[in-house]
């Protein structure tokens, strides 16, 4: 029986009213609201709901949002509006 690759799991470990630390087993990454508000107004149970499908994305089935993890790791780069 497969499971999920230990690299590729993922964790919610702490929620602030500023933003929440995402565990991806090798590293810690801060998701501020400010960043990305999708999460602002969503419960801890929605994101504490995420899914890893691979190194290098994240889903969150119930908000129906998906990022990179490069996003997370610099979100300078990811602006929410084009130029």
């Amino acid at each position: 029986m497969h499971g999920i690759p230990i690299s590729h799991q993922v964790r919610i470990l702490e929620r602030s009213v500023y933003g929440f630390w995402v565990d991806l087993g090798n590293e810690r990454l801060y998701a501020a609201y400010a960043d990305f508000p999708w999460f602002a107004d969503a419960t801890i149970e929605q994101i504490s709901d995420v899914r890893r499908p691979s190194a290098d994305h994240l889903y969150w089935p119930a908000l129906d949002v998906d990022l990179a993890v490069a996003s997370l790791r610099d979100p300078a780069a990811f602006p929410l509006i084009a130029r």
